[in-house]
């Protein structure tokens, strides 16, 4: 019954900001990408089988963000759901980007990563482009151009090839969220 979309790309492309931005617009929840506690708790070191525990958190934390977003449309009695209601759910990561990220700097990825790909469903996606700057933190790794412009095009190529209706988003913050708003309204 939840609508759950998931924002990818690149690091420093706005993801977490327009996650935050349209749970804010539409009401519900959002989902932070587990990485970032993990990596920040365990140290910004990692190994390929962290990557594994780092996929098994976000797909948990998710969950945790969708049973939250379906008790507070069900525990009430006054908050009954109609059928033009669509209870949404916005992901920042999924096992795509798990993917990515596992290829990318260990040239393999975990069959768990690759099983859930296959069962899991999404409802939309939302590929944010490069054409914002790169933002300098303790846990982010490609500020070049080069490395951000390769990610985008494997990232932009698992889409193409993939059946979930997906939509890029690119300009200011602002222009990224009625982009996103008006691709929402579309296809969910």
């Amino acid at each position: 019954m939840i609508k759950r979309i998931v924002t990818i790309g690149p690091e420093s492309t706005g993801k977490s900001t327009l996650c935050e931005l349209l749970a804010k617009h539409y009401q519900t929840q959002w989902c932070p990408e587990y990485a970032r506690e993990y990596l920040l708790t365990n140290g910004k070191e990692y190994s390929f089988e962290d990557l594994e525990h780092i996929a098994k958190g976000q797909l948990a934390l998710e969950e945790k963000h969708a049973a939250f977003v379906h008790e507070s449309l069900t525990i009430s009695g006054e908050n009954t759901v109609t059928a033009q209601q669509k209870p949404l759910l916005f992901i920042d990561t999924d096992m795509y980007v798990m993917k990515v990220w596992c290829e990318y700097v260990f040239n393999k990825c975990h069959h768990f990563i690759l099983d859930t790909i296959a069962e899991k469903q999404y409802d939309l996606y939302l590929l944010c482009n490069i054409d914002l700057p790169w933002v300098k933190d303790e846990l982010r790794e490609y500020p070049d151009e080069g490395p951000r412009q390769e990610l985008y095009r494997i990232y932009k190529d698992i889409l193409i090839n993939q059946k979930t209706p997906w939509v890029e988003i690119s300009g200011n913050y602002e222009t990224r969220l009625q982009q996103a708003i008006a691709a929402i309204d579309t296809f969910i």
